[in-house]
């Protein structure tokens, strides 16, 4: 049995309370947040767990063995810091550090010490996304571009934009079904709601092998949309996160490139496309959070590497790094590896 505390209790912690509480591997025993109603409601829940408003005292227990953090960004070095300093296995919600420092620092903490220090990144965990990596490397022929969209209505955040709230998770998925960092970042985005909190981003990644992924994130949209469209010489691919039933399409088309200029000089359209089968690869469907936090458990009793590890983590921030100082530079082009 693996004793976790959760630091956060407000709009995400009380997810992972469920989760690790629903697993017999392991048991939340100890809930902290600085909002009392938070803990209340926590403990109504939970009877047996118990509540505090010092995650300091969580961090000295030595029942607890691994701690879930899941504060704002703002707060995540401090408390993350702390806790590895006092041996504690580590999972912090995404994105991990406010810059890049910090996140080479905690690494280093958590390798001096043996201990799990893994992100949230819980895309990756998602058999959706996991399929869709699958199906690209056996399907899709030599990938072109990448489009995603993450938008709708709210909730509208006070301590990060949606370039670190929103888009982060698109820039894991990249990272994740690319397997490697963009050479090159771009973003422009705008503030409306809230004064230099900018709202909406648009973000484009350029990799080494020619790959664009861009990225549209917003908090004012009328419809919420995750949606990413993979385009392919030999095919496509729509995953599509809001459609349950329908999670992921494969789209056998492509562009016949052996037909180009095979028509006559005075014509101007070429019908040189090739249109094939649409259909819905069957997916071993699961909560991606559980798969998440399974994940976790195995690491501290396995003492195994995450696959969301610290690494993992700084490779997304120094992305959200470039992107930001483009984003404050007019979109010029900021290099990334």
């Amino acid at each position: 049995m693996v004793n976790i505390a959760v630091i956060g209790c407000g709009y995400w912690g009380p997810n992972y309370v469920r989760i690790f509480n629903e697993l017999k591997e392991s048991k939340v025993i100890c809930c902290c947040d600085l909002d009392k109603n938070n803990l209340n409601k926590m403990k109504g829940l939970y009877p047996f767990v118990t509540t505090t408003e010092d995650y300091k005292k969580i961090a000295k227990d030595p029942n607890i063995d691994g701690i879930v953090i899941t504060t704002p960004l703002n707060a995540h070095y401090e408390i993350a810091k702390f806790c590895l300093e006092r041996k504690k296995h580590v999972l912090i919600e995404k994105p991990f550090t406010s810059n890049s420092k910090q996140g080479e620092e905690l690494m280093q903490i958590a390798k001096d010490n043996n201990l799990i220090l893994m992100v949230g990144h819980v895309y990756e965990y998602n058999s959706g996304i996991r399929k869709l990596k699958e199906i690209m490397k056996e399907k899709l022929g030599k990938i072109y571009y990448i489009n995603a969209e993450r938008v709708g209505l709210g909730p509208i955040r006070k301590h990060a934009n949606v370039l670190w709230d929103l888009a982060t998770h698109d820039i894991s998925i990249a990272l994740f079904l690319l397997g490697t960092l963009p050479k090159e970042v771009t973003a422009m985005g705008g503030s409306y709601i809230q004064e230099n909190i900018e709202d909406l981003v648009f973000v484009s990644l350029k990799f080494p092998n020619g790959v664009i992924y861009n990225i549209n994130a917003s908090w004012i949209a009328p419809e919420k949309v995750r949606k990413t469209t993979v385009i392919g010489s030999k095919g496509m691919a729509v995953f599509d996160d809001v459609n349950k039933s329908e999670m992921l399409k494969v789209y056998e088309r492509e562009i016949d490139k052996n037909s180009l200029n095979s028509t006559p000089k005075y014509t101007d359209h070429q019908s040189i496309v090739i249109m094939g089968d649409i259909y819905i690869p069957k997916i071993e469907h699961s909560e991606p959070l559980k798969n998440l936090t399974k994940h976790f458990l195995e690491c501290i009793t396995e003492n195994k590497t995450p696959l969301t590890d610290a690494q993992d983590g700084l490779n997304v921030i120094r992305v959200l790094e470039a992107a930001e100082e483009s984003l404050k530079n007019n979109g010029k082009v900021v290099r990334c590896q």
